[in-house]
């Protein structure tokens, strides 16, 4: 009985793992570029009384063992990379990646690092930059005459230009950075991932090739969040924290009962 009050704190300690991830990713509903996290579970040391295949006192080989298990603990957080919806917002400077990829973004400490969200801006130098102020890498940079701009499904990046309002001018070309393992990237906030030995090293590709996806402008990828299985989630996590709970109300009264046949 003393076992059944720790296997089940386990499991509630365990659902409310459920829940923080959740409500992580509810909050990030609308954040552009967004990975919902998936939760795993593993069950934790067996106390082994009887193990299978041993010899009763007859000599007859036991077909089951005795096992009993001490509960469960959170494996792992999963990122789900699959694609997100695809919205129309006009603006220029708004990239989306249809299929699989990630831009790569120039940090200040100049190391490189990787987002799916591609809501990008111009700063003082007319350079692409994140919201934060990062830039683009490779770094694209648009004139200071440019009347429009435009991004084609391969990365090209063009311009037309007041000087000559006829002729798109190329300025630059937007790489794909792709994972053997996406789910193995780290991380970091404000929409970006970096690299660890789990994800592989980055391989960079053109839009379109090499199982690169495309680009798209004027459109940004939503968050890949689905309001309706975040509830279902939420749900049955709190069920099975209910549950646990009413486990470790069963054996402490079972403790009262067997504390109460000395009296």
């Amino acid at each position: 009985m003393i076992r059944a009050l720790y296997t089940s704190a386990s499991g509630m300690k365990a659902e409310e793992k459920v829940i923080d991830v959740t409500a992580n990713n509810l909050a990030n509903l609308n954040t552009a570029g967004f990975k919902r996290s998936l939760v795993s579970f593993k069950d934790l040391v067996y106390v082994n009384e009887q193990p299978p295949g041993t010899q009763d006192a007859q000599g007859n080989m036991i077909p089951t063992g005795l096992e009993i298990g001490s509960g469960v603990a959170v494996s792992s957080t999963m990122k789900q990379f699959t694609m997100g919806p695809l919205r129309h917002t006009g603006n220029s400077l708004d990239i989306a990646i249809e299929g699989d990829g990630f831009f790569q973004i120039l940090m200040p400490s100049g190391e490189i690092r990787y987002t799916r969200a591609g809501h990008f801006r111009l700063d003082q130098n007319r350079q692409i930059v994140t919201p934060e102020g990062y830039p683009l890498e490779p770094a694209i940079t648009i004139p200071q005459d440019a009347i429009q701009i435009s991004v084609s499904r391969d990365g090209t990046v063009s311009v037309i230009t007041a000087g000559a309002p006829t002729t798109a001018t190329v300025v630059g070309n937007i790489q794909i950075a792709l994972f053997a393992n996406p789910a193995g990237l780290r991380s970091e906030g404000h929409n970006l991932y970096s690299e660890t030995p789990a994800s592989g090293p980055p391989i960079l590709s053109i839009p379109g090739q090499n199982g690169a996806g495309t680009l798209l402008g004027e459109f940004i990828e939503e968050s890949n969040v689905e309001v309706v299985t975040e509830l279902v989630t939420l749900i049955l996590a709190q069920r099975a924290y209910e549950i646990n709970s009413r486990a470790i109300r069963a054996g402490d009264a079972m403790l009262e009962t067997a504390n109460q046949l000395s009296r």
